[in-house]
């Protein structure tokens, strides 16, 4: 029996981001992928055209189905959209606790867009992050959750501890867009580690906070210690970046297809 994973996101129809990449990710750590659709959108590698939200109680009876069916070992959010999306999931995950959370807070695209409303951003904090084993916020997230800029090293460490402060049992602040060599910043356990690594390729990439999180869930699913969990996942992410296809016009999807643990 596979461990199952569940994925509680938008729909990115270019397969690069939300509920596609995390299922092509629990798929590449043999982990068996559940989704439950909280957003459609028109999207490619060069911008977010258009955003259809699914109705929230259509989002809870996703949900329901998925939780009263299958042996979920680990969850994971991406783009939530409306604050009353947010408050159904919340509610239903408080109502159906799964082992282990993680809460990828997709408010802003690459390009620029907003996709979660402001709203939003206060029902997650009172109700998600409670319940979440991981946040793993860039760094527009990090400052938007913790209402206080987040710009370089210094500030990212500081944004870690506030966000554990509102609840969450840890926090990763990733630095994927730092002038310089990208570090993130994990709190957990009252300690802090600095995670370096290099800058892969020219440009940004499509769909690499998805991939991370949903990574990162896959191993919990699979049993493995939050850290553990962190670093093979950073490494996927890593292998994903070195070897992504010139696939579109814009920011390079991942490949997806890697060996999470190399050859």
């Amino acid at each position: 029996m596979p461990p199952v994973a569940l994925t509680i996101a938008g729909s990115d129809p270019g397969g690069a981001a939300g509920i596609q990449a995390d299922l092509k990710t629990f798929h590449a750590f043999a982990v068996y992928g559940a989704s439950v659709v909280t957003a459609l959108t028109a999207q490619d590698t060069t911008a977010v055209h258009a955003i259809a939200d699914v109705d929230p109680s259509f989002v809870g009876a996703q949900l329901d189905a998925v939780l009263g069916d299958l042996p979920v070992a680990a969850a994971k959010t991406g783009m939530l959209g409306r604050a009353a999306v947010v408050e159904v999931v919340s509610a239903r995950l408080a109502a159906h606790p799964v082992p282990h959370l993680v809460v990828d807070p997709v408010l802003i695209a690459t390009g620029g867009q907003r996709l979660t409303d402001a709203a939003a951003v206060e029902v997650v904090r009172r109700t998600l992050l409670p319940l979440a084993t991981l946040v793993t916020p860039n760094l527009l997230e990090a400052a938007a959750l913790t209402g206080r800029p987040v710009r370089d090293l210094a500030e990212m460490r500081d944004a870690a501890r506030a966000l554990v402060d509102l609840g969450v049992r840890a926090a990763l602040v990733t630095g994927g867009h730092l002038a310089g060599p990208p570090v993130d910043v994990l709190f957990a356990g009252g300690a802090l580690r600095e995670l370096e690594g290099p800058r892969i390729g020219e440009g940004p990439a499509h769909g690499t906070g998805c991939t991370l999180s949903a990574a990162i869930t896959a191993g919990l699913a699979a049993e493995l210690s939050l850290t553990d969990a962190i670093d093979r996942a950073r490494r996927y992410v890593r292998r994903a970046l070195e070897s992504a296809p010139a696939l579109g016009r814009g920011r390079r999807p991942l490949n997806h297809l890697v060996n999470p643990d190399g050859g």
